[in-house]
């Protein structure tokens, strides 16, 4: 049973940093693309970054220089280490794998940026 969750979000102002991570259980996970998106309110989901099981990274256009991801395949983690926040970064945050030609989510964690 595939299992996604995620934490490390919260209330940050703008400039500043948060890292999120994400605990997957119930798949190979060294052998599988991880993914971050974001889904704002009023908003649609959005893709943020994604880590091969090569190790090799993609970001939007939106978060690139600021955001970074990366995975720990002995504790079966991926992170996403958030700077300079923007407000516009506010949404919810999801970790997701495909898996056997199916997407699995997390239940999401909240980043908010306000001063």
């Amino acid at each position: 049973q595939v299992q996604l969750v995620e934490s490390g979000g919260g209330l940050v102002q703008p400039g500043g940093s948060l890292r999120l991570s994400c605990a997957a259980s119930g798949f190979g996970f060294s052998n599988y693309l991880m993914r971050w998106t974001r889904q704002a309110p009023g908003k649609q989901r959005e893709w943020v970054a994604t880590i091969s099981a090569g190790v090799r990274t993609n970001y939007a256009d939106s978060v690139k220089g600021r955001f970074t991801i990366s995975r720990d395949n002995a504790k079966n983690m991926v992170y996403l280490q958030m700077n300079s926040l923007k407000p516009d970064d506010t949404a919810v945050y999801y970790c997701t794998v495909n898996y056997l030609s199916r997407d699995y989510w997390g239940p999401g964690t909240q980043v908010t940026v306000s001063s």
